[in-house]
């Protein structure tokens, strides 16, 4: 059977096009780690019957495979067509040719959401503290508060000593219960993306206290021969009634500056029945609120992870994105992220009011490459040059951005 193929010059002007369009990469995750196109979700032939529909709801929408001509395009192919899905092109020469046109590629795994990250620090100059600095302020006992903004689970597995587990999703909806005067907010994640962005939403949220970001965050802080907590279940609790208005003013503030909309009922169900463009519906809340009620429809995408991993949930380029949540707060500064990168994103007002909530758990995404620096219990410095590595790669993500013509996230003043 031929298949139907795109040129690599087709490809390239279907990426800079208005009209959606969702690149699909089913190569093993060591090949897709080791650099794929920009824009090219990971999706593996034998994870398409469950993710597939996650990744590309619309049945009906314009999907490129490519691969390295080793099979598993052919292979994807047939399962989505299996499955419904009736446009699908496989790119002619896959990967390689990419390359050869003179295109770019990226190692690594979450690379939009990454080099946004690095962008953000750039255009808005994020503050930072260093880990030796930040060191110094605990053992002088300087009012602090530090977040992490990891996962829960992440957050319990190590920690940087005294810190308060707070997703980034949550730390504008959390923090004005724990503002006190003359105290510094340090915001760490285990790299640099969440650090960057958590500590960015809270001064874009307009709090009254100095905020900073650990720079290069538990790995930074092991860099520079610190020790870690291990265990900690230390967490940041749901806000007061005082504080939740607190972070509803700062929502609205948000809103005001990065132009959010507010989508009544009567659109959101217009849209769901709309058969040409694809629609994601995401409850940013965590898990556990989300598993005790939520909207039908709505898939659970915690704001901070959604916004660290974009990919591993939405691959549709030019789709709209809803987002909801109890109060707005968490929907609105997501969704701020979310426009900044470019993304259709609006916030469903209604939000858990409307609808009789559904109960149960929503699966997070599992079919994606995860990050795994290497470690060898016998020689720390293993450790110590895969971590160097990893913050050097985040970083060294601009430099490919400034010279790739197909990635621009919002406009020239990012460049």
């Amino acid at each position: 059977m031929t298949l139907p193929k795109i040129s690599v010059q087709q490809l390239a002007e279907a990426i800079q096009a208005p009209e959606e369009l969702a690149v699909l990469d089913p190569r093993d995750h060591n090949a897709y780690h080791a650099g794929h196109i920009f824009w090219a979700a990971s999706l593996r032939p034998e994870n398409a019957e469950s993710e597939a529909h996650k990744l590309v709801p619309r049945r009906s929408a314009r999907i490129v495979v490519t691969d390295d001509g080793n099979g598993e395009g052919r292979e994807l192919y047939g399962v989505l067509k299996q499955n419904g899905w009736t446009d699908i092109g496989l790119l002619d020469g896959g990967t390689q040719a990419w390359i050869e046109k003179g295109y770019e590629v990226y190692s690594g795994v979450n690379v939009p959401s990454k080099l946004f990250g690095e962008l953000v620090e750039r255009h808005y100059q994020t503050p930072h503290v260093q880990a030796q600095q930040l060191s110094e302020w605990i053992s002088q006992g300087r009012e602090l508060l530090i977040l992490d903004s990891r996962t829960q689970r992440e957050f319990n597995r190590m920690n940087i000593p005294g810190g308060r587990s707070c997703p980034g999703g949550e730390l504008v909806y959390r923090i004005f219960d724990l503002l006190k005067e003359n105290t510094t907010v340090v915001v760490n994640c285990a790299g640099r993306t969440r650090s960057i962005l958590g500590t960015a939403s809270l001064i874009r949220a307009g709090i009254p206290n100095p905020v900073v970001a650990l720079e290069n965050g538990t790995m930074g802080w092991e860099l520079a021969g610190l020790q870690l907590e291990n265990g900690s279940t230390t967490v940041v609790g749901p806000p007061s009634e005082s504080a939740q208005q607190k972070a509803a003013a700062a929502a609205q503030q948000i809103t005001d500056r990065f132009g959010v909309t507010r989508v009544t009922e009567s659109t959101l169900q217009s849209w769901q029945s709309d058969t040409l463009r694809t629609l994601y519906l995401f409850d940013v809340r965590s898990p556990s609120e989300y598993e005790r009620g939520h909207r039908r429809h709505f898939r659970n995408a915690p704001g901070g992870q959604l916004i660290q991993a974009t990919d591993e949930y939405v691959a549709t380029r030019g789709a709209r994105i809803v987002l909801t949540d109890d109060d707005l707060t968490r929907a609105t500064v997501t969704a701020s992220w979310l426009l900044e990168m470019g993304w259709e994103a609006y916030v469903y007002e209604a939000g858990l009011n409307e609808d009789p909530l559904e109960v149960g758990a929503d699966k997070p995404p599992t079919h994606s490459p995860q990050v795994v620096l290497p470690y060898d219990p016998g020689d720390v410095h293993v450790a110590y040059q895969a971590m160097q590595d990893y913050l050097d790669w985040e970083v060294a993500l601009v430099e490919q951005y400034d010279r790739d013509e197909l990635v621009n996230f919002t406009d020239d003043s990012w460049a």
